[in-house]
């Protein structure tokens, strides 16, 4: 290709870069469904049916279904905690509330944001991959739990194990456990697979646009069983 030919080629990619730049901004934010609070399996029956499913069909599970289950992860369950704050299913270190779900979707990755219970646009794209190898990478839903370290300094009580590193690590690593386990509860309550995984944590923190604060933890597929039953 001569100069003449290149420079004639320089339009088209700019009309490229702009689609690419354009998708990234339309990508807009996803105001949840209220979640409900009836429907579905008790909870003892919930722990009887418990179970890790990595066969995951890539089958869209309905925005209802998805807002029940991102509220019952890490959803508001009550406006005043003790410890000021709004109080939430999951426990934390004095309410550091220190767990943000990223949620990987086929268009791209939102970060759920529990008091307005919404989907806030990170980056466009299928990023479902980085939750892991096989089926994974096309079942409906990958949660990505991502640690922020900042958010400890602005718990409402500042108690002596928030200055201990080895002590923060292990706070972060139950709450990521206590999340995680409400997402296996729901999931056998409404008839859904569930794998908790391990991540790619190279690539993530980058194309997630983290903080140096932030650390990505595990993840969560969620979606029907690729058996094709769907839950009744």
């Amino acid at each position: 290709m001569n100069r003449r030919t290149f420079l004639k080629t320089l339009p088209a990619f700019g009309v490229l870069a702009g689609t690419a730049t354009s998708f990234s901004q339309d990508l807009q934010p996803i105001s949840l469904p209220k979640p409900e609070k009836d429907g579905g399996k008790s909870v003892l029956a919930a722990l009887w049916e418990r179970k890790t499913n990595r066969n995951i069909s890539p089958q869209k599970i309905p925005m209802q279904v998805l807002s029940n289950l991102l509220w019952a992860a890490f959803g508001v369950n009550r406006e005043n905690e003790p410890f000021g704050g709004p109080g939430r299913t999951a426990a934390s270190a004095s309410n550091s509330q220190e767990i943000d779900l990223y949620v990987a979707l086929p268009e791209g990755v939102y970060l759920y944001e529990a008091v307005p219970h919404r989907l806030r646009p990170v980056v466009a794209g299928d990023f479902r991959a980085r939750s892991g190898r096989r089926a994974v990478a096309t079942a409906p839903v990958n949660i990505f739990y991502v640690v922020d370290l900042a958010k400890y300094s602005k718990a409402p009580f500042q108690e002596p194990g928030l200055k201990d590193s080895d002590v923060v690590k292990s706070y972060y690593y139950v709450a990521t456990g206590l999340i995680a386990g409400n997402v296996y509860l729901f999931a056998a309550s409404q008839g859904l697979a569930a794998h908790f995984h391990n991540c790619d944590k190279t690539n993530t923190p980058r194309e997630f646009k983290l903080r140096p604060e932030q650390r990505v933890l595990f993840a969560h597929t969620v979606g029907y069983p690729a058996d094709g039953q769907r839950p009744r």
